[in-house]
């Protein structure tokens, strides 16, 4: 059983919006100009740097935007020219809102459970609603079908729908989720993260919305056929919401038999990680505390949005953005970290400036896929990185990707031809099947 990261691409209309309340980041740079060609190739180094290290590494492709088909929805008529200028003239927020690219953050593609942990056996994915902004709730049916195409041998991959688009079952993916497991034989244990239950009257937030629902999370424990004996489902501090901690992965990452967290993630935190101790054999928690770094400025550096990935000497690698490094309190808990008796043995940082003025960092940019080498094996799609593909993909956006847009190049039609130009290169390139609309 190996982990293999599935970076998502960011598209070619990668701009900045500020669309998701509660994304601190995202409304800071609201409105800025964004450079779509250097956000790919940040990400893209990223995944080379992993992949020379020998970390499996994978790609997702961009959606195609703008979404057409949801701005005639919305009541714009004409053809795509004409609709794209309408919007861009009375509803420009729309049209942002229909052109956006977070897609790119691949940890809200899907929850994963690993066949290990499956009642069938299987890998089972459930593709995530993203309700709870219209912007985002846009991206399931493409997200479905991509995993689809990629995960299509049905006797080894399971690709649900989405669960119910309905407030009770708001569901953000992976970046509520954690799998641990020691070993890497038998089955783990996962960790869901809510922050609030429709039908409870708990705690709630008060400056921001809470996206993920404690039913939903139930809902994947039953789909995915999970033991309730290896699950552990946790509630997110309202507290750390209301700070701007919007998703879990950006106040804790778990992998193996390690949680890196702060001290005010979690609803009752000590019960929740006397829990993990009793379940996940060898459980190795890291708990910063709010005196080594406050919940503020762990959002303001995404120092939990950073990726563990275990090593074959035992420790961890930690792969942080490069804001940690330029923030005194966060370089200093690193440093302590790795020359200390802690499993993290390594750090290294990333440039992915772009994703992170919108609020993603390393971890949100991949989708964690634990897969033995037969359930690899059957993946056809030419979607694992090598250098070749690596080389490819760095020309493919070279070649399609505009190095400079601003909100109001969100209007202009020319955008649109030049993704979809784009997006039908890299299905040949992915050996991916017609999983875009305009493709049809």
């Amino acid at each position: 059983m190996s982990e293999v990261n599935f970076d998502g691409i960011p598209g070619p209309t990668h701009n900045y919006a500020g669309l998701a309340r509660g994304n601190l980041a995202a409304k800071k740079h609201a409105r800025k100009v964004a450079n779509p060609r250097e956000a790919a190739l940040q990400g893209l180094a990223k995944m080379r740097a992993l992949a020379a290290r020998g970390v499996p590494q994978a790609v997702l492709p961009p959606h195609e935007r703008p979404h057409i088909a949801a701005l005639r929805a919305l009541g714009f008529e004409g053809n795509d020219a004409a609709i794209i200028a309408r919007a861009a003239r009375e509803a420009p927020q729309l049209l942002a809102a229909c052109s956006s690219a977070a897609a790119m953050w691949a940890a809200n593609a899907a929850t994963v459970s690993p066949s290990a942990d499956t009642a069938d056996r299987r890998v089972h994915f459930t593709p995530a609603n993203l309700i709870a902004n219209f912007h985002r709730s846009l991206e399931a049916d493409t997200t479905t079908r991509v995993l689809r195409s990629i995960f299509a041998d049905q006797a080894r991959y399971v690709v649900h729908s989405p669960l119910p688009a309905a407030l009770q079952f708001g569901d953000e993916g992976a970046a509520n989720h954690m799998q641990f497991s020691a070993t890497s034989a038998g089955p783990g244990v996962e960790m869901f993260v809510y922050g609030r239950s429709a039908l409870s009257a708990a705690s709630a937030p008060q400056r921001h919305p809470a996206r993920q629902t404690r039913e939903a999370s139930e809902a994947i424990v039953r789909r995915h056929g999970l033991d309730p004996a290896m699950v552990v489902l946790a509630q997110q501090s309202p507290a750390a919401i209301d700070a701007g901690v919007f998703h879990n992965d950006v106040i804790a990452v778990g992998s193996g038999n390690v949680l890196f967290c702060h001290e005010q993630a979690f609803v009752d935190q000590r019960s929740v990680l006397e829990k993990l101790d009793r379940m996940v054999a060898g459980f190795a928690p890291i708990v910063v505390t709010n005196a080594e770094l406050s919940v503020d400025d762990a959002v303001a550096t995404y120092l939990f949005n950073s990726q563990l990935v275990a090593r074959t000497d035992g420790g961890f690698l930690l792969v942080a953005p490069a804001e940690c490094n330029e923030h005194a309190g966060a370089r200093a808990l690193l440093d302590r970290l790795v020359s200390g008796n802690s499993p993290i043995a390594e750090v290294i940082a990333f440039d992915l400036r772009q994703s992170m003025h919108n609020g993603g960092g390393p971890a949100c940019l991949r989708l964690r896929v634990e897969l033995t080498d037969v359930e690899r094996a059957a993946i056809r799609a030419n979607v694992f990185l090598d250098e070749a593909l690596a080389n490819a993909l760095d020309v493919w956006i070279r070649r399609h990707y505009r190095d400079r847009l601003a909100p109001d190049d969100l209007g202009d039609p020319a955008l649109l031809d030049e993704s979809r130009s784009a997006l039908d290169e890299l299905s040949t390139m992915l050996k991916l099947p017609n999983v875009y609309p305009f493709q049809r």
